[in-house]
């Protein structure tokens, strides 16, 4: 008989250990604030989100390891969405594109050689949608088209006005001769102002773009120099 209530007395105490241990662990769940406060930004005193935040894995250079660092060591460095270069090369390339497609309007009505013709209407297919798209590339960043007080006769490729009279008023050959020189001389600027951007610009859609401009008007240029080729 003291056997058997030995043994109930010890079950007794324990029980009672383990609710004790029960309540305290509540009572201090109880009193700290939730993880769904402080990461929601409750108003619970406790640490900021960031630092509850794990660990962030930094990539290092190249040729160097990855870093572990604090998350509110970790700085946003994603490059700007555009920089003022990009912008001018919108700006420059709008009145670019205009003088190649008024020139190409000439050759329905002028040109003799149905090649000359041919390269005419794939310079306007091309390039007057993409004078809508450098526009509403402006448009959609509230940024203005024209640069008052800028020559842009000063443009790489670009035609003087006496050179686009001389090639009004020529007809059959000889605008065709003036055409592929002034249409071979205006492709190489653009194909230079494009390269240039891909060096200094930091919008991908512009950088996508002026790698087009300068791979199909290269491939352009060398339609236009095999017109004279005897």
């Amino acid at each position: 008989m003291t056997g058997r209530r030995g043994r109930v007395l010890i079950a007794v105490t324990v029980a009672a250990l383990l609710l004790a241990a029960l309540g305290l662990t509540l009572r201090s769940r109880a009193g700290a604030p939730s993880t769904v406060a402080r990461t929601a930004g409750g108003s619970g005193a406790g640490p900021s989100p960031s630092a509850d935040a794990p660990p962030v894995i930094v990539p290092g250079r190249p040729g160097e390891s990855a870093a572990v660092r604090p998350a509110q060591e970790v700085r946003d460095g994603s490059p700007p969405r555009y920089n003022s270069l990009d912008v001018w090369f919108v700006r420059m390339m709008i009145p670019h594109h205009q003088q190649a497609l008024e020139m190409a309007a000439l050759a329905p009505d002028r040109a003799a050689d149905p090649r000359v013709r041919a390269v005419a209407d794939r310079i306007r297919a091309a390039q007057a949608p993409e004078v809508g798209m450098m526009r509403a590339w402006l448009d959609a960043r509230g940024l203005p088209a024209a640069v008052p007080g800028h020559d842009h006769g000063t443009m790489r490729g670009m035609q003087s006005p006496e050179a686009m009279r001389r090639l009004a008023d020529a007809r059959g050959a000889d605008f065709d001769r003036l055409f592929v020189r002034m249409m071979t001389e205006h492709h190489q600027g653009a194909v230079t102002m494009a390269t240039d951007l891909l060096k200094v610009g930091v919008d991908q859609a512009l950088s996508e773009f002026a790698n087009s401009v300068a791979t199909e008007q290269t491939v352009e240029i060398n339609r236009l120099r095999e017109l004279t080729t005897p």
